[in-house]
């Protein structure tokens, strides 16, 4: 599996570098995306610009690790989502739970929102 990883100061860019996410790649994707909830940056955007297509359990297991994410209070964001992609999510019913954007600088900028919100309710 292909990655383009950017760490910054508040959070991590994850670009998925594959045109398709086919099922062998869950367990590869959900160690690699867990495995920040471990480290002093945990808030993660995760690119998806190149992916065309993905299979309903990589789909399945995104918004689950999302949610983990959020359990854990930390960020998790998708971004730049071909339609096709956000077809399937929207046809597993789960459009509505993902925290996803159009664009990757506005996936920052729910981060740092999300991080200044923690902040006011500590």
């Amino acid at each position: 599996m292909n990655v383009k990883i950017d760490t910054k100061e508040k959070f991590t860019t994850i670009t998925l570098e594959e045109t398709k996410l086919p099922a062998n790649m869950t367990e590869n994707i959900k160690e690699l995306l867990l495995a920040y909830l471990q480290k002093d940056i945990p808030h993660i955007v995760l690119n998806l610009k190149h992916i065309a297509a993905i299979d309903t359990d990589i789909a399945i297991d995104l918004a689950g690790i999302q949610q983990e994410f959020y359990e854990k209070n930390c960020s998790f964001v998708i971004c730049e989502m071909k339609k096709t992609v956000e077809t399937i999510f929207d046809e597993l019913e789960l459009l509505e739970l993902l925290n996803f954007t159009p664009t990757e600088s506005e996936a920052w900028d729910i981060i740092q929102m999300e991080e200044i919100e923690r902040e006011l309710l500590q």
